[in-house]
């Protein structure tokens, strides 16, 4: 099963912590790494590459060839500069921002763009529409960044009649042509195309010769290889509302990719009352839900899919979430519930924190 969605704070220990949590014995030295981070997606990203192979395959600690590693670091923040630029909603200028502002037009995008699309229809589908990519509409009517005063809830009117246009159905793809037949409904690709880009910034990184590497794109994150041979890296998952300062337990990673979503990542607070950002496509209200987090697991190269759905889940709950899980091949779940309980699938390798 290849198709993912939504992210959320999962952190990686640092090099200290994730020696002492999973080797023991005769391990091999860590590497030394190069690390680049800046601030795509609306969020902090790094790349830490660790180990890179030669063009005769000879494998060597990153530092070792810096400058060969820090171009491929370069290249992968490239294409994700690129590809932001082209899925953003919030860009009138991109893919996104033209198809959304064409009346029902047909829109010429680029092949990034018609695939990621297509992915979206996909989980649209098997979803039954709890996820849907034709939800702008509504996510424009909320501001899950303002503070204080400023936080305001949406018009009701406004926001009925948007939730009127969101239905997947309404979109059309011809090639590398896309429209909405509904002049109405609106893209917003924010549930899956961080995982998405993240799958192609591992492409990049792995063409130039990565072979161990971690990518976080705000907590979607992605583990090329092990840390050496024998290590796997060690990925610690955010206690809920916590601020990123304690984990509920971790997961040994090597080629695997994690994602995360949460009702804690983007809130806002009016009247007494919390609202959520991960919406009812439905009514464009906050989904109804008793889970607080989802952690998603699964290959590296399928970011983009569990990004999906692990929003999806989200919006299930614990009961119905875990047993989609467990209806797919290769993936595995980690589910945070309102009450603080933590419940998995079996194959989810998590080890709570001590």
């Amino acid at each position: 099963m290849k198709s993912l969605l939504k992210k959320l704070n999962v952190m990686l220990l640092s090099a200290s912590m994730t020696l002492a949590l999973c080797c023991c014995g005769t391990a091999e030295a860590a590497p030394e790494p190069v690390a680049k981070d800046g601030y795509y997606l609306d969020t902090i990203c790094s790349i830490t590459v660790y180990r890179m192979a030669d063009e005769q395959g000879d494998v060597k600690d990153a530092a070792e060839v810096s400058e060969k590693a820090e171009a491929a670091i370069d290249e992968a923040f490239d294409l994700c500069r690129e590809l932001d630029g082209l899925l953003s909603r919030t860009k009138e200028t991109s893919d996104i921002g033209r198809i959304n502002a064409a009346g029902g037009e047909w829109v010429e995008v680029s092949d990034y763009t018609a695939e990621i699309i297509q992915k979206g229809i996909e989980y649209s589908k098997l979803s039954d529409g709890a996820f849907d990519i034709t939800i702008g509409g509504l996510t424009e009517q909320w501001d899950f960044h303002a503070e204080g005063e400023d936080a305001k809830l949406p018009d009701e009117e406004a926001l009925a009649e948007a939730a009127q246009h969101v239905d997947y159905r309404a979109i059309e793809i011809d090639g590398n042509k896309v429209r909405l037949t509904d002049p109405g409904s609106k893209l917003d690709l924010g549930g899956i195309a961080k995982g998405y880009i993240g799958d192609r910034m591992t492409e990049v990184l792995e063409s130039r010769g990565v072979v161990s590497a971690v990518i976080n794109l705000g907590g979607n994150v992605i583990c090329v290889g092990g840390k050496t041979d024998s290590t796997d890296f060690v990925i610690g998952i955010e206690t809920p509302f916590s601020d990123r300062t304690e984990i509920i337990g971790k997961i040994n990673a090597r080629d695997k990719t994690l994602v995360t979503s949460g009702v804690y990542e983007r809130r806002i607070e009016v009247g007494g009352k919390t609202y959520h950002h991960i919406l009812d496509s439905a009514t464009g209200w906050p989904a109804e839900t008793d889970l607080d987090a989802v952690t998603l697991i699964a290959d590296k190269g399928c970011s983009g899919d569990i990004d999906a759905l692990s929003t999806i889940c989200l919006i299930k709950g614990s009961v119905e979430g875990k047993a989609f899980i467990e209806s797919l091949d290769g993936i595995e779940g980690v589910f945070v519930l309102s009450d603080g309980t933590v419940i998995t699938t079996d194959g989810a390798g998590f080890e709570p924190a001590e």
